[in-house]
């Protein structure tokens, strides 16, 4: 098992590609603290319970830094220790073009999106560090490398965290601390839905088809790997291992 009683937090996990990674890890021997804004996270909390010793959930918005603060403590708390976030936590946001854009919109999706992942990056760190050690995984997307019209506040709110991931990278390398993050391409979930309400999603990858780079980054297999983008469509563990 390549994460074998090593403490994964992972946000957004109550369906898509964060519940795919909170099974997957499960799997892999994590210990598991998951939170969402929604109530089906007490569920997929009971679906991983059969593969992993112990798991802890937490309704939590991720915008709200107070309930973030105590999600984070609760976690040490019980475990000890934290060594792998997975910044997952997001959403989509109006498709329209900027001279457009609602500002409470705005507000809401950098507030989920970016300013949720300092938060709850901020939090994980007072322990990471003095640990020594420990892997930030960042959600991103290829319209957060590349701008494209029409996507707004995701895209900048990406862009944010592909910055985030560089920054971080640079201050915590003294700590062991690594950081990189991950464009998930286009996979089967209902946040690709509403960006594409025409497209087959049974053309599309499911979430549980991409997870190899995500647990090649939160193992000990990338100790050394940091600052990195990776495009999970086209991570091979194979190419990576030589």
């Amino acid at each position: 098992m390549r994460l074998k009683d090593k403490v994964a937090v992972i946000t957004g996990a109550s369906r898509g590609l964060g519940r795919a990674l909170a099974v997957a890890f499960a799997s892999e021997g994590a210990l598991i603290s998951i939170c969402s804004r929604s109530n089906d996270i007490f569920y997929i909390a009971d679906q991983i319970k059969s593969s992993c010793s112990k798991c802890h959930v937490g309704k939590v918005d991720v915008s709200d830094y107070e309930a973030v603060k105590e999600f984070i403590e609760e976690v040490h708390k019980r475990f000890g220790r934290i060594d792998i976030l997975v910044n997952n936590a997001g959403i989509l946001g109006v498709r329209t073009t900027i001279v457009d854009y609602p500002v409470d919109e705005w507000r809401k999706v950098i507030d989920v999106n970016l300013n949720g992942v300092f938060y709850v990056t901020r939090e994980v760190l007072r322990y990471m560090i003095p640990q020594g050690n420990g892997s930030i995984i960042m959600v991103s997307s290829s319209v957060g490398r590349v701008g494209r019209a029409r996507w707004g506040a995701y895209s900048v709110s990406k862009f944010g965290v592909e910055g985030l991931t560089q920054i971080l990278a640079d201050e915590l390398k003294a700590y062991g601390i690594r950081v990189n993050s991950v464009n998930p391409g286009p996979i089967a979930t209902e946040m690709r839905r509403q960006a594409y309400p025409d497209e087959d999603p049974k053309k599309l990858k499911r979430p549980e088809d991409i997870v190899d780079v995500f647990i090649y980054l939160a193992s000990d297999e990338s100790k050394d790997v940091t600052g990195m983008q990776f495009d999970a469509q086209n991570f091979k563990l194979s190419e990576v291992r030589r």
